[in-house]
């Protein structure tokens, strides 16, 4: 063997040692904080496309039945002059983003009654299936998701949001009035819409980049249902929530019980049911 063969032979063999040396010694150093070792995780994968909504004045009206003293009326319209920004999802949760979900066993499998073709939003999903991804996401990315409050959808929809106003004068003996307007309206609003779900993109995107919002698929909202009682001067007497129920967001808004997966089968409670129920977060 000549000497130059030796010398990196021997090279070689001190080399292992050393290297095994120093991952210990970066392992060890991880752990103690002392040294960071760059990770490659799953978060790049599962992190949605988000935009982000600036802060601008907008209206809307809250959630929940109001009355003016045992007549219902149309929730008030609420000015909010300086939000702050938003980040929000700009699609629906995909299908298949909910799958990992249920393949960690984070997530119980959804119950679409129609499924659609392609890369399209789950549905068949209840309120409690909606909080249960959104902890699993938070877990997995390290950032906090959640679903959007009624005034944070109305805020990212845009021109996209439905006003839920009947404009009917409160009127405590002719209650059938209210109801038989607000199922006029959403079957109206319902028209033309698909059963199926679709594509992510398939129904364009509002003023602010937020896909879809017009689609055969109403989003679950963190605003629960409730009672909210007003003097006729518009003050607040009492106010009652019900947070067994909680508020979905689409062509128009509907209650549902926080674990129903299909509307067609019951738990909407007035007016026209959805035709899918799916969700979107939001990120804090």
């Amino acid at each position: 063997m000549s000497p130059t063969a030796s010398g990196a032979g021997t090279a070689f063999s001190i080399a292992i040692p050393v290297l095994l040396l120093a991952g210990i010694l970066a392992v060890l150093g991880d752990q103690s904080g002392l040294v960071r070792i760059p990770r490659i995780t799953a978060a790049a994968e599962i992190g949605p496309e988000l935009v982000t909504i600036a802060s601008r004045a907008y209206t809307y009206r809250p959630s929940g039945e109001f009355l003016s003293g045992r007549a219902s009326m149309d929730a008030p319209l609420v000015e909010v002059t300086a939000p702050q920004s938003l980040d929000i999802m700009k699609f629906e949760v995909r299908a298949a983003d909910y799958a990992r979900c249920v393949a960690d066993k984070a997530c119980e499998r959804a119950d679409p009654r129609r499924r659609g073709k392609g890369d399209v939003p789950v549905t068949g999903v209840s309120f409690d299936d909606a909080a249960a991804y959104a902890s699993w996401l938070s877990a997995r990315t390290g950032d906090n998701w959640r679903l959007p409050t009624i005034a944070e959808w109305t805020f990212a929809a845009g021109s996209k949001a439905a006003d839920v106003a009947l404009g009917l004068v409160p009127d405590a003996g002719d209650p059938a009035a209210r109801w038989l307007a607000s199922y006029e309206r959403e079957s109206t609003l319902g028209d033309g819409a698909l059963a199926a779900p679709s594509p992510l993109g398939s129904f364009g995107v509002n003023e602010f980049g937020v896909a879809d919002l017009a689609g055969p698929v109403w989003e679950w909202t963190a605003s629960c249902g409730g009672r909210t009682t007003l003097s006729p001067s518009g003050d607040l007497l009492s106010h009652l929530d019900s947070c067994g129920v909680h508020y979905l967001e689409g062509r128009h808004r509907a209650q549902m019980s926080n674990f129903v997966r299909d509307a067609i089968g019951g738990g909407c409670s007035a007016g026209t049911p959805p035709d899918n129920l799916g969700f979107r977060l939001v990120r804090d």
